[in-house]
């Protein structure tokens, strides 16, 4: 960042700051402004000093107050810290601005990735042949770490885009007048309004909630993505034309993922993706009215081609009306005939949910049931343009609608369905038992249930009557793939075709899954039919281990294979980072999900298929979060192949596509990645010696970090008193439940919740445990173990992101502050025994991480990053000490006053807008 730029944010955080300390001292009085100025000051001198002693002074401090003053002064760092970030999102987009303006094109684009890839030998062949096979998919999670209400999130985007009028712009001094006041009244707007939810989300607002980014963003944005990567191929390769196919498209898990969660059932899938169709379907409508108003061209001018006017003879026997006008004008005519489909499948759509039968019912009349007619009707009106010499006119706003078509198809995200295995298994026990196949499914082996499945999926006749008679749990699992089924049948063939199964630890797991397909109609290997790409979801560290193994049995039997040739010689596996790192510790995790990829891509390679890779990253460290494209770039080589899917979750949705310039250079940096690393010519050089090193490390650190977590009895009663664990669970930020299966131990307790309370408590601790001890006990006795750590982080880009992440994350922890969460332990001899040991694996894994990367503090060299997280610790810091006072507070009412409750909560979105990638 320049000095400009530099310059630039600080002037936009001082208006903000400004708007929002007027808007203090006019609302709620001079007194409060002046303490929130006086804790700031107070906490901005305890960074200099950072002695435990002196923050629990001002913790104590702060304790004299009473609870409606401590929310006040919640409430005035929670705004400014929303406020910082749109002001960080804009100089983000200022430096972009600049960039592009100062250069060809931008580092870490795919014009850049283009250039590094011809200058390296790759032909434009190979790079056409990549196009081909390619798919990047996004895909959009409910999961609850975005502690922002809808409510808030809107009025941010208004700022922003006022932000963007004031910075973009030259500005009359009355215009600029108007851009202030507007920001200002959504200052006052946002400190007048309820930052914790009243109630839980259901799982249909949640659907809005994602939708809201993609309507907004994405559909403005994908596009000119599109655009600006023909125009990078045709500067970079220009032998050749090019029209890439529709690689980057999008899906989503709202409304589809079950595993746990109560609220998602068959009925909430189909509502969601009628919500999701009725949204693109309205959009589509006023893309139509735009090209109508834009498409005037007379036949006087414009003599309409043969195949125009007979697709518009076809369609006005259904539409009549819509074919009686503009005379003269065939191109507004079709655009009329189109929009007429429109609304008679957003009609259909709104009509109700589809129902299953035995039979497969006969499509409606004049319905869009997928892209294929309406691309049709779209490219009939392109083609003639440009047959008629109108190219302009073609490559425009129409291409972009042709565009948006192949990527959304009439559905908007694909719905990703998930369950368990368990349930599988259950109902498949019930099935088994009615039809008299076997009356024990469940008491047999594995081997001996993927025999009994092999030979059934053999078998053409029915198990499943048209009338459920078991369970309702086992009737829902069944209702779940009918519903699937209705819906590609009668609604859109392409609004899903992914089903993942959680926990997957044997390969029957899979033939379960595509027993309950075949009964649905969704597998018919005889008619040469499959409707679903049956994925396996490895999470905790032996089913990765196991995970090539399971997937080459598979591919050893002939149904199954048929299944994976059926869907195009593809089978994807979703790799879990949650679930793993919180089992096996951060650096274990990582390294078990390297190999995993590794070993499932050379099972791919023996068997003649593709093993496309699903990341199911979080946000945060702690659950395999970090930068997309560089964690991209540290997979093994050959692993990506131009192919692959990740989640896009909670907090981090907002933070890459709330702006649409934030959003379009995340998805180009995606795409910078996938070519780089499917592409380059360059041998990654991973020396066998460094993946010894890994091998020894990644236990050691899993030994270490287990130690702490699952064998020392004195952790769980610490997480519960030293983090606000508990009064996360009362946080309505999402509709899921914080634990598997009720209570229990750290084992039910879910990923999400788990890395949140270590952020709010300051430990971050499952970002960085047992590093330290790992490579420490590395180099006892190992004079040459340092220069080989070092190389490694040069050379080996999948070292270089674990040490990184890792010292992102070591930068957001304070122990200072996270002793006084410790001092919410009653039992302070068992607080000091564990403290003890975070803190000195804490100071270790600084020091270590200094050694390997030469640097005298965390960040040194990512000087933005640093420089944003000091200026926003005088702010978080009196955030975490209100919230240790009204912890302390709370946990002493048998029956808290709904206030203390209230400021609790707040505290808690506080500090997660403050820290970010909480979860």
């Amino acid at each position: 960042m320049t000095s400009n730029e530099q310059e630039a944010l600080s002037a936009d955080i001082h208006l903000l700051g400004d708007l929002l300390g007027c808007t203090i001292r006019r609302l709620a009085g001079e007194t409060v402004y002046e303490r929130v100025e006086e804790v700031r000051a107070a906490a901005k001198q305890l960074r200099s000093a950072s002695a435990v002693e002196d923050a629990r002074r001002l913790r104590d401090r702060l304790a004299e107050l009473d609870t409606h003053s401590l929310r006040l002064l919640i409430r005035a760092f929670s705004v400014y810290f929303d406020l910082v970030n749109l002001a960080e999102q804009q100089a983000r987009v200022r430096a972009l601005r600049t960039q592009t303006l100062a250069s060809e094109y931008l580092a870490e684009s795919p014009e850049d990735a283009l250039h590094v890839l011809r200058e390296g030998g790759v032909t434009a062949e190979e790079v056409a042949a990549l196009w081909e096979r390619a798919l990047v998919c996004p895909v959009y999670t409910a999961h609850p770490s975005e502690a922002r209400r809808r409510t808030v999130l809107e009025k941010l985007t208004i700022i922003a885009d006022q932000l963007d009028r004031l910075s973009q712009h030259p500005l009359l001094p009355q215009e600029r007048e108007e851009a202030l006041a507007a920001i200002a009244e959504e200052v006052e707007t946002l400190w007048l309004t309820e930052t914790v939810r009243a109630a839980r989300p259901t799982v249909l607002d949640e659907v809005r909630q994602g939708l809201q980014h993609v309507e907004t963003r994405l559909l403005d944005v994908v596009p000119r993505v599109y655009r600006k990567i023909e125009a990078a191929l045709t500067r970079v390769y220009p032998e050749r034309s090019w029209k890439i196919p529709s690689f980057l498209v999008f899906g989503s898990w709202i409304g589809g993922d079950r595993d746990g969660h109560p609220g998602v059932d068959h009925r909430v899938t189909a509502e969601a993706v009628r919500h999701q169709q009725e949204t693109l379907l309205k959009h589509y409508l006023e893309r139509m009215d735009d090209l109508w108003r834009r498409l005037s061209h007379s036949d006087r001018f414009v003599q309409p081609g043969t195949r125009l006017l007979e697709s518009i003879a076809k369609d006005a026997e259904l539409f009549p009306e819509a074919a009686s006008s503009p005379a003269h004008e065939p191109y507004r005519t079709k655009c009329r005939l189109i929009s007429a489909k429109l609304r008679r499948t957003l009609d259909y759509v709104q009509k109700g949910s589809p129902t299953w039968s035995l039979e497969k019912p006969d499509p409606p009349v004049g319905v869009y049931l997928g892209r294929r007619e309406l691309l049709d009707d779209l490219r009939v009106m392109a083609d003639d343009l440009r047959r008629a010499g109108a190219s302009a006119t073609a490559a425009g706003a129409i291409d972009d609608v042709i565009r948006l078509v192949e990527v959304f198809g009439v559905h908007l995200l694909t719905l990703d369905l998930r369950q368990h295995s368990g349930r599988h298994a259950q109902a498949v026990d019930e099935v088994l038992r009615r039809a008299g196949v076997h009356a024990e499914y469940l008491s047999l082996s594995p081997d001996e249930q993927f025999a009994l499945l092999a030979r059934e999926l053999d078998q053409t006749r029915p198990l499943i009557p048209a009338r459920l008679p078991f369970s309702a749990d086992t009737n829902e699992v069944i209702r779940t793939f009918r519903t699937a089924a209705a819906i590609l049948e009668q609604q859109s063939p392409e609004a899903l075709h992914t089903y993942i199964i959680s926990s997957t630890t044997e390969p029957v797991h899979l033939l379960e899954v595509l027993l309950l397909a075949r009964e649905a109609r969704l597998f018919l290997p005889e008619e040469g039919i499959s409707r679903l790409d049956i994925v396996p979801l490895f999470e905790a560290l032996e089913p990765l281990n196991s995970a090539s193994a399971i997937i080459e049995k598979l591919l050893a039997l002939p149904v199954y294979r048929r299944q994976v040739a059926l869907r195009g010689e593809i089978q994807e596996v979703m790799i879990g980072y949650s679930d793993s790192n919180k089992e096996s510790g951060f650096l274990q995790s990582s390294w078990a999900l390297y190999r995993a990829q590794r070993d499932l891509t050379d099972v791919g390679h023996r068997a003649g298929i593709t093993v496309q890779m699903f990341h199911g990253r979080g946000g945060a460290i702690g659950r395999g979060g970090g930068p997309a494209n560089h964690a991209i770039l540290a997979q093994p080589r050959g692993t990506v192949n131009g192919r692959l899917r990740m989640t896009e979750q909670g907090e981090a949705i907002a933070e890459r596509y709330g702006h649409p310039a934030i959003a379009e250079r995340h998805l180009e940096q995606v795409v910078n990645a996938v070519l780089r690393t499917s592409l380059s010519h360059d041998d990654e050089r991973v020396d066998p010696a460094w993946r010894e090193v890994l091998d020894h490390l990644a236990e050691s650190a899993r030994r270490h970090y287990r130690s702490l977590v699952y064998e020392s009895p004195d952790l769980l009663p610490y997480f519960t008193r030293a983090t606000p664990i508990g009064e996360i669970a009362q946080l309505k930020i999402g509709s899921r439940p914080t634990r598997r299966g009720g209570a229990g131990g750290i084992e039910q307790l879910r990923a999400i919740p788990w890395v949140f309370s270590w952020m709010q408590s300051r430990h971050t601790l499952p970002g960085w445990y047992g590093l330290g001890s790992a490579v420490e006990e590395y180099l006892k006795g190992n004079l040459a173990g340092l220069t080989l750590l070092q190389d490694m982080y040069q050379s080996w880009p999948f070292w270089s992101t674990q040490i990184d992440n890792a010292q992102m994350i070591l930068a957001k922890a304070d122990m200072t502050i996270a002793r006084l969460y410790a001092d919410l332990v009653e039992d302070q001899e068992l607080a000091a025994r564990i403290f003890g040991r975070i803190s000195a694996e804490h100071q270790r894994t600084v020091e270590v991480i200094g050694r390997i990367t030469g640097q005298s503090e965390m960040l040194e060299r990512s000087p933005i990053l640093q420089r944003s997280i000091q200026r926003r610790n005088p702010y978080v810091d009196p955030l975490s000490f209100i919230q240790l006072v009204l912890l302390k507070r709370l946990r002493a009412e048998p029956n808290p006053p709904e206030d203390l409750v209230a400021g609790v909560l707040e505290s808690i979105n506080g500090i997660a807008a403050g820290l970010k990638n909480t979860g």
